[in-house]
């Protein structure tokens, strides 16, 4: 774990001290908490959404053979590519 100073205006304080109170836990607990939530939440649920799309076109016929795909879409000029757009 890291420490670090902030610099917090009285409302913000207050507010937080107040919390800090009800909850019995510290500012600085607020403080990660928010940070972790605003910072760090969704990068799991991220994680399982790239994970899901992993393989969901393979069942498709032009993929069949990966290396014949992939050559004819790299044959041709790419200049002439750019053309047909």
């Amino acid at each position: 774990m890291k420490r670090t100073q902030l610099y917090l205006d009285e409302d913000l304080w207050s507010a937080l001290h107040a919390q800090a109170r009800r909850e019995k836990t510290t500012v600085s607990d607020l403080v990660r908490r928010a940070a972790r939530e605003q910072y760090l939440s969704g990068r799991e649920e991220r994680a399982r959404a790239m994970k899901a799309i992993i393989g969901m076109r393979k069942d498709r016929p032009e993929f069949a053979n990966v290396e014949k795909y992939v050559r004819n879409l790299r044959s041709g000029s790419r200049l002439d590519k750019l053309g047909r757009l």
